[in-house]
C-alpha cells in the first residue's frame, strides 16, 4: 500500500550527495534501479534523474519492520529513505559519480508500487522502438534520455541567456495562422465559428516575424513550435521546434557574427566544445562542385573533381553523350581502396543508381601501377594516364565516375562520398566542423510545376548584382541567403528579407503569382510594408536536429521527450484517431469513405 510523505522533504538528488557529506542525515526519493538481497543486508540502487546512489539497509539501523518492507521492494517501485551518508564499506565504483559513499537507512516509505516493466530500464538494452515508444513514459527513464532531455534544457536556457544580453525580445506568434501553402503541406484546423474555413498550423513564424521588424521590435526571437505534414525521416518530425530570430538594420555578416557567437557559447557551456571563430564559409556553387551537397561535411577530404574537359572527345560514349546534353563528367578518388572487391564495387553502383545514376565507371589502380577498369578499353594510353593525373591517382587508388547532369552527378557522388567516408571510417565521430553555405540561387525550377519556385522562401532578397539577370535568366540570380551547416548536416538557414515593393512584386511574378493571388495568400505582409519597413534579416536554427548532433544521437526522435513514428502517430497515444460525430457536426464537417479501386 503506498504511503504518504508527509512530513518528509527531500534534502539532495542523488547525485548531488558527495563524500563531503558523510556523516550527514539526508532524506532521497526515486525509482529502485535494482535490489540486491544479502540476507541480513538488502542493497538498493536508487535512481532519479541526476543518476544512481546506492543505499544499505540493516534491520538494527531500519527496524524489523523497516527491513520486510525492504524485502518487499522491487524495480521500479518509488521511495523515499532517510539515513546517514557514510564511505562505501565494499569496493568504490569509479562508474558512478557516487560510486565512494552509500546511504544507511534508517527509514523507508514505499510511495508507488510498480508492476514489472515491459523492458529494462537500463541504457545499455536493446529494445525495438515499437516497444519502447508505446511504453514512452518507461523509456524515459532511462539515462540516457534524462542526459539528452537535460542537455536541451541547458542549450534552450543559453540561448534565452545570450539573445536577451544581445539585445533581443523573446515574442510569441499564433500557433492558429493562415495556410500559405508554398512549399511542404500544411497541417490544418477546421474553424468551428467559421464552417468550411481553416486555420494552418505554422511551417515557421515566418511572417509574423517580418511583421514584428515592421512594428518596430528590432529584434525578436523565439523557442517556437512548427509543423509541417511531410514524409518523416531520421532528422524530421511532423511537429518540431525552431531558435527563431529576425533582426532590422543589417546585412549578413551581423546575422553571421551573432550567430557564431550563440554557437560558441552553447557548445561552450553545454558539452565543452571550443568553436573556432570566424566559422569557414563557402559559395554554393563551390560546395556542390567540391563536395555535391549543398551541406557538405568537411570532417574529411575527397572531394569531387571536374574531369569534363579531360575526357572531351575521348571513345567512351557514356562520358561524350553526357557532355553533349550539357553534363559533367566528375570523379571521387577512394585512397587506398584499389583492392575493394568486385562485390562491393556492384554495391557501390546499385547505389549510386538509387539516386539517379545510370551507372558508375571505376578505375582501380594497382601498386604496381597497373589497373582495372570498366571503361579505359574505350580510351587510349594517353587519355587514360591524363585522366589518372587530373584525379591525382597514385598506386592502390581506387577512382569512380559519374556522367550526366550536374544536379544528378552531384547527388550520386555526393551521396557516394558520405557513405564510402562512413563506411571507410574517414573521419572522427569526435569532431565538430561547422560551416556556413552562402550565395544560394534565389529559385530553381520545378519539373512538376514548370514554373520556377523559391529555393528558401518568397520573400528572400536576391543579390543585389544579379537583379538585372532577374527577367532575362532568372534560374542565374543568387539569393542573400546562408546555411550553418555541422557535420554535413543543415543546422539552420535564413536571408536578408525583401524589403522593396518593387523587387517583392517581381517576386511574386517570377514565382508565376498574378498579383490577385498574391495579395489573397500576403495581403496582410504587404500592406504592412505599405508603412515604412526597415531592412531586416533572420535565421533559424533546428533545435532537434542541433542536440541530435550534440549527442551525437542517429535520430531526433532520440532528443524529443515525445515522438511520433514514421506514419506521424504516436504509439503511446494511439494519434490521430478519430473524433466523436458530435465534434463533426459541431465543425460541420462529415468523413465521407474513399472506395478502393477494384
Amino acid at each position: 500500500m503506498a504511503e504518504s510523505m508527509k512530513g518528509l522533504k527531500r534534502s539532495h538528488r542523488c547525485t548531488e550527495v558527495s563524500n563531503k557529506n558523510i556523516g550527514e542525515e539526508i532524506t532521497v526519493m526515486g525509482w529502485v534501479q535494482k535490489r540486491r538481497n544479502l540476507g541480513s543486508l538488502i542493497f538498493i540502487d536508487l535512481r532519479d534523474r541526476s543518476g544512481l546512489l546506492q543505499i544499505v539497509f540493516d534491520g538494527k539501523d531500519i527496524g524489523e519492520q523497516g527491513f520486510e518492507k525492504a524485502e518487499s521492494l522491487r524495480s521500479e517501485f518509488v521511495i523515499a529513505v532517510v539515513g546517514k551518508v557514510e564511505a562505501r564499506s565494499g569496493a568504490v565504483n569509479e562508474n558512478l559519480a557516487t560510486g565512494d559513499i552509500e546511504l544507511r537507512g534508517t527509514e523507508l516509505r514505499i510511495l508507488s508500487e510498480s508492476d514489472t516493466p515491459p523492458f529494462p530500464i537500463d541504457e545499455n538494452v536493446q529494445i525495438k522502438d515499437e516497444l519502447r515508444l508505446k511504453y514512452r513514459y518507461l523509456d524515459l527513464r532511462r539515462a540516457n534520455h534524462q542526459r539528452n532531455l537535460k542537455l536541451r534544457s541547458d542549450v534552450t536556457t543559453s540561448v534565452r541567456s545570450f539573445l536577451a544580453e544581445e539585445g533581443f525580445l523573446e515574442i510569441e506568434t499564433p500557433i492558429l495562422g493562415k495556410s500559405t501553402p508554398e512549399g511542404a503541406r500544411d497541417y490544418l484546423v477546421p474553424s468551428r465559428v467559421h464552417p468550411g474555413k481553416f486555420y494552418g498550423l505554422p511551417q515557421s513564424p515566418q511572417l509574423f516575424k517580418q511583421l514584428l521588424m515592421c512594428s518596430g521590435y528590432d529584434r525578436y526571437f523565439q523557442i517556437a513550435k512548427c509543423f509541417r505534414d511531410e514524409d518523416l525521416r531520421a532528422d524530421r518530425q511532423p511537429e518540431f521546434t525552431q531558435i527563431d530570430m529576425e533582426l532590422s538594420f543589417v546585412d549578413i555578416d551581423d546575422v553571421i557574427d551573432v550567430n557564431e557567437r550563440l554557437l560558441a557559447k552553447i557548445f561552450k557551456e553545454s558539452v565543452g566544445i571550443d568553436v573556432q571563430l570566424p566559422i569557414q564559409r563557402m559559395t554554393y556553387e563551390e560546395a556542390m562542385n567540391r563536395f555535391g551537397s549543398d551541406k557538405p561535411d568537411t570532417r574529411f577530404s575527397m572531394e569531387l573533381v571536374d574531369v569534363s574537359e579531360v575526357v572531351k572527345g575521348c571513345g567512351f560514349g557514356v562520358f561524350t553523350s553526357a557532355l553533349e546534353n550539357n553534363g559533367s563528367v566528375r570523379g571521387l578518388n577512394v585512397k587506398g581502396q584499389s583492392t575493394m572487391p568486385r562485390k562491393k564495387i556492384d554495391a557501390l553502383v546499385a547505389f549510386a543508381k538509387d539516386f539517379g545514376a545510370k551507372g558508375l565507371a571505376y578505375l582501380a589502380i594497382g601498386e604496381d601501377g597497373t589497373y582495372k577498369s570498366s571503361f579505359t578499353k574505350f580510351l587510349t594510353e594517353d587519355e587514360t594516364n591524363n585522366l589518372i593525373t587530373a584525379m591525382e591517382g597514385e598506386p592502390g587508388d581506387l577512382l569512380v565516375f559519374a556522367a550526366d547532369k550536374n544536379e544528378v552527378v552531384w547527388d550520386v557522388l555526393g551521396n557516394l562520398r558520405l557513405k564510402l567516408a562512413k563506411d571507410l571510417e574517414l573521419y572522427n565521430s569526435d569532431q565538430f566542423h561547422f560551416l556556413w553555405v552562402t550565395e544560394f540561387p534565389l529559385l530553381e525550377w520545378s519539373e512538376e510545376q514548370q514554373r520556377f519556385v523559391a529555393k528558401h522562401h518568397p520573400f528572400t532578397m536576391p543579390m543585389e548584382e544579379d537583379l538585372h539577370m532577374i527577367d532575362s535568366d532568372p534560374g542565374k540570380v543568387r539569393a542573400k541567403a546562408y546555411d550553418i551547416v555541422l557535420n554535413g548536416t543543415e543546422l539552420g538557414g535564413g536571408s536578408v528579407r525583401i524589403y522593396q515593393n518593387e523587387i517583392q512584386e517581381k517576386m511574386f511574378e517570377i514565382l508565376g503569382f498574378s498579383k490577385e493571388e498574391a495579395e489573397e495568400r500576403f495581403g496582410f505582409l504587404l500592406e504592412a510594408f505599405k508603412y515604412g519597413v526597415p531592412p531586416h534579416a533572420g535565421l533559424a536554427y533546428g533545435l532537434d536536429r542541433l542536440i541530435m548532433l550534440m549527442t551525437k544521437e542517429d535520430s531526433i526522435r532520440e532528443v524529443i521527450a515525445f515522438p511520433k513514428v514514421k506514419d506521424a502517430s504516436c504509439l503511446m497515444t494511439n494519434a490521430p484517431d478519430v473524433v466523436d460525430e458530435v465534434q463533426l457536426r459541431e465543425l460541420e464537417l462529415k468523413i465521407s469513405e474513399i472506395e478502393e479501386d477494384k
